[in-house]
């Protein structure tokens, strides 16, 4: 990480700014921030869009949680753990509130999280055992202050006992809600090519980011939109070049750059099989 998570004139804190290999970041749940803070003065902090979780605990004071359009208030004793893909927002209240956290990603969290709330996990809580909580955070800390060799698999080994912590706390058949059914959830897979289509996607990146078989989740895209998601890709990329094309002074090879297809041979073949002209053609058209 190059930058803080929790960030603020109104604080001080011990904090580390964790840096895991690249390993971990593709194979291990890994810490990104791990830390402590006394707020000095009234203050707000305000997040969103970041490939992140966080958990904290509430040592002293109290304060308010704004999360997915509601509204938290959380006094000492009191955990939040929340994605921080959303946006987010955490205030202290008069009694100036004393802080500890840990923020960590890894390859499966999204499909955990979503256990976790459909087990009827619950943004904020107050745990039965928070001692159980504080040690783990102590360990995690002192593992990362550590020049262990093998500091980033002891750190997941202790990320995944606070994720096992969590889950025992989720527990709450009163409102837990049912597992979305994997059909209404391709208009997630769709939404995301919606929005990454000028990054390189496979079958796989999307089984991993999506946490189902890629063959599974092939036929199940077919079944609701009518075509692959290769083609529905393709379909998105054509459509921005032609806008592209029309509208914009750049060149063939850069709006094929721009439209997730790097190799410009490809995209001029693609192009040509989708709209029946070359991209030089459109664009002498229009």
């Amino acid at each position: 990480m190059e930058t803080t998570l929790f960030e603020g004139n109104f604080e001080n804190s011990n904090r580390i700014i964790y840096t895991p290999s690249s390993f971990a970041k593709s194979s291990l749940l890994h810490l990104q921030e791990t830390g402590q803070l006394y707020a000095t003065k009234l203050h707000t902090n305000r997040r969103e869009n970041l490939s992140s979780y966080l958990f904290f605990m509430v040592k002293k004071g109290s304060g308010v949680l704004e999360y997915d359009g509601e509204t938290y208030g959380i006094k000492e004793r009191d955990c939040v753990f929340i994605d921080c893909r959303k946006r987010y927002s955490h205030s202290t209240s008069e009694d100036l509130w004393t802080l500890r956290w840990v923020h960590f990603y890894g390859p499966n969290m999204n499909s955990i999280y979503e256990k976790y709330a459909e087990r009827g996990g619950r943004p904020c809580f107050t745990p039965g055992d928070l001692e159980r909580f504080e040690g783990l955070l102590d360990a995690i800390y002192e593992i990362a202050v550590s020049d262990i060799y093998i500091r980033d698999m002891k750190i997941c080994e202790k990320l995944t006992s606070l994720l096992t912590l969590l889950m025992e706390e989720s527990w709450n058949p009163s409102v837990a809600v049912p597992a979305p059914s994997l059909k209404r959830d391709m208009q997630v897979v769709k939404d995301y090519l919606d929005l990454h289509y000028q990054e390189k996607i496979t079958l796989d990146h999307l089984a991993e980011e999506f946490f189902i078989n890629k063959f599974y989740l092939t036929r199940l895209f077919r079944e609701q939109f009518g075509l692959t998601i290769n083609h529905y890709l393709l379909q998105i990329r054509i459509t921005h070049a032609k806008r592209l094309l029309r509208f914009s002074d750049l060149s063939i090879e850069k709006i094929a750059v721009e439209c997730g297809m790097a190799d410009a041979n490809y995209f001029a073949r693609m192009f040509k099989k989708v709209e029946g002209s070359s991209p030089g053609e459109f664009r002498k058209r229009w």
